[in-house]
């Protein structure tokens, strides 16, 4: 094969066109790394902020991206045969070391996670990141079991929607928020029970349709609505904050007396490869190929568009988890 590849490299931070194609030496791997032939990535807000300089980490000059789905090209452990199907994300790819946004990426063994699929490339690649986020938040951050009901807080985020898939899937009753009365017929194809146009003030929406309010709350859109998303949980409820789609992070003057309804809890959820098991990836690639569950695939690009997808993605316009054909 040849011994370059193609691969979007940022020099420093900037708007999307310090997004750079070029070509780069396809890296070797090191013992206890893994070769993958990169066939699909998906998009990420966290990227959007490590191209702003707003990330918390990483360093530049750096190929972004923090997932990939492809096939190993190369194991040298042996572990994993050539051609196997993968995923890897986070782990620090695409700030600390090269990312995704290439043909071929070099990731530790640790974060590679094996599977089997027909599935076309362009819809598992918007997987990895978005399935680990929704599960996590969902088990880890709600602990949320069947006959329970769920706010899902930012419900036309790719996150959001895989939440809705998830939370559907195992009997709960779902409720999506969304600011735009055009996006309901979409998250009701998806399962949502209740969609609630967002004007600031869901938590008056939720008891009006759920007496005391949900029995949990996966918050996707910031620390600026979360005071609301904490006063639609029911006393013994769980609100998991885990997304930052109004890039408010922080809240000044944090009073927990005043911020947090009696009995309701507050947790966080940001995880890695480790927290997707490899069944759990596999349950839900053979529920889509069946018919009983739904990855939802926004726009799909070309590595060239890159550019575009990045304005797509500051803008909103994406419809969906982005996907990137290399």
């Amino acid at each position: 094969m040849s011994k370059d590849m193609r691969a979007v490299v940022i020099d420093e931070p900037g708007p999307p066109e310090v997004l750079q194609l070029r070509t780069r030496p396809i890296p070797e791997p090191a013992a206890g790394e893994v070769l993958i032939r990169v066939k699909a990535f998906g998009l990420n807000r966290s990227e959007l902020h490590f191209r702003q300089g707003v990330a918390t980490n990483g360093s530049f000059p750096r190929i972004p991206g923090i997932e990939a789905t492809g096939v190993v090209a190369a194991d040298p452990s042996g572990a994993l045969a050539a051609g196997t199907q993968v995923v890897t994300l986070m782990g620090g790819m695409g700030r600390e070391f090269d990312g995704g946004y290439a043909e071929y990426v070099a990731v530790p063994a640790g974060q590679v996670i094996p599977f089997a699929s027909e599935l076309p490339w362009e819809q598992l690649g918007a997987v990895p990141e978005m399935l680990q986020t929704a599960y996590g938040s969902l088990y880890t951050g709600v602990r949320a079991a069947p006959g329970q009901s769920l706010l899902v807080r930012g419900g036309t985020s790719s996150i959001g929607m895989a939440l809705i898939v998830l939370a559907k899937r195992d009997g709960l009753r779902v409720y999506a928020t969304t600011r735009r009365e055009q996006a309901r017929a979409r998250l009701e194809e998806l399962g949502a029970d209740g969609v609630l146009i967002d004007d600031g003030a869901v938590a008056e929406q939720v008891r009006a349709l759920h007496g005391d309010g949900v029995d949990g709350a996966v918050e996707l859109v910031g620390a600026d609505v979360l005071k609301d998303t904490l006063r639609a949980v029911k006393p013994g409820g769980t609100v998991c904050f885990t997304g930052m789609l109004s890039d408010q992070w922080t809240i000044p003057d944090f009073y927990p007396m005043d911020w947090l309804p009696n009995g309701v809890r507050l947790t966080a959820y940001s995880g890695g490869s480790a927290d997707l098991p490899a069944a759990v990836l596999q349950d839900f690639l053979d529920a889509v190929a069946a018919g009983t569950a739904t990855i939802p695939v926004g726009t799909v690009y070309g590595i060239d568009d890159i550019v575009r997808a990045h304005r797509d993605m500051e803008a909103g316009t994406v419809g969906g988890k982005g996907v990137v054909l290399p």
